[in-house]
């Protein structure tokens, strides 16, 4: 995967932390865990930031099948634009603090059905529940996930998106650690002010995926075109062939 998409991925994963606090950090506060209980209180908690990471990466293997049809179709650069560009409109509905994804109305009976859930997982305090509960909750609907599933369509493949999404997953767990570890230290008024950063971001790493996908050349940032395309090329190939005479 390359450098530029390792970072972008890192980068939404860290950008959403403070998103992830207001919308899963109090799942995480529910398990009842207490520094007094040392092992368990790391333990449990990092299971269930990797049940969430399990499912992002779930998803995003699923998205990665589109973005690899993309790519064996030559339009993976198409697709890369595409997404910068969904990135920025999705940023640009998420100034205000508000969530996107809160404002589509099917979405309410799937988000009823896996709090229910989780409610009854948040009962048990054994690993495989923890894991349970960080599968579902990562199926919740979030404006932050879905940026980042639309950024791992440019990903160019199944297990790239899978990957991209890990990576993303990854990004958010330092936040999540930090509200159990913390508490109430992060006053919601210094959250709602970093909140208001996040769209700046998106728009940021939009603008990157859209110079990535036109090839300008410049390394790191848009490189050129697969240079597999080049050997493979009609003109290549006339040239192997003659040499061979």
């Amino acid at each position: 995967m390359e450098i530029a998409l390792i970072f972008s991925a890192l980068a939404l994963g860290f950008a959403s932390g403070f998103h992830c606090i207001g919308m899963c950090g109090p799942i995480a506060l529910s398990m009842g865990l207490t520094k007094k209980q040392a092992t368990n209180y790391y333990l449990q908690n990092l299971t269930y930031q990797l049940g969430r990471v399990t499912t992002y990466s779930f998803m995003g293997a699923v998205l990665g099948i589109v973005g690899q049809s993309f790519k064996f179709a030559g339009f993976q650069s198409y697709l890369t634009i595409l997404v910068g560009i969904l990135l920025i409109i999705m940023a640009l509905f998420s100034f205000g603090g508000k969530d996107f994804a809160a404002k589509i109305p099917f979405l309410s009976k799937f988000l009823f059905r896996v709090k229910m859930n989780l409610g009854k997982l948040l009962q048990k305090a054994d690993y495989k529940s923890r894991y349970l509960t960080g599968i579902l909750n990562g199926f919740l609907p979030c404006g932050m996930v879905y940026m980042a599933l639309t950024a791992s369509l440019a990903a160019g493949g199944i297990m790239q998106s899978a990957i991209f999404m890990a990576l993303f997953g990854l990004g958010t767990i330092p936040f999540m650690f930090a509200v159990v570890l913390l508490g109430n230290l992060m006053t919601t008024a210094f959250r709602i002010k970093v909140l208001k950063l996040i769209p700046i971001v998106m728009i940021i790493l939009g603008g990157l995926f859209i110079l990535r996908g036109l090839e300008l050349g410049i390394p790191f940032l848009s490189p050129p075109a697969n240079s597999l395309q080049i050997h493979n090329s009609p003109m290549k190939m006339d040239m192997d062939h003659s040499s061979c005479h």
